[in-house]
């Protein structure tokens, strides 16, 4: 069950950097939730990047957790 929620929170934040993204290339000046990270847009833009790695990465882990332990029932 622990894993499941490691790839919800995963996935919660591939969707909201994702939008991020898509938002910010769109419209530069709008920094959304990380409007708080000092910088431009190159640094907004590589956060955003770099949290959306992250979810994909934490919830890839997860679902091969949740693989794993359904196989060794």
């Amino acid at each position: 069950m622990k894993y499941v929620l490691w790839q919800v929170l995963g996935m919660i934040l591939v969707a909201l950097s994702g939008q991020g993204v898509i938002r910010l290339l769109i419209d530069h000046d709008r920094y959304g939730l990380l409007a708080w990270v000092p910088g431009g847009f190159a640094v907004h833009l590589i956060s955003y990047l770099a949290v959306t790695a992250i979810g994909v990465v934490l919830a890839g882990w997860a679902a091969d957790q949740v693989k794993k332990t359904k196989t060794t029932r």
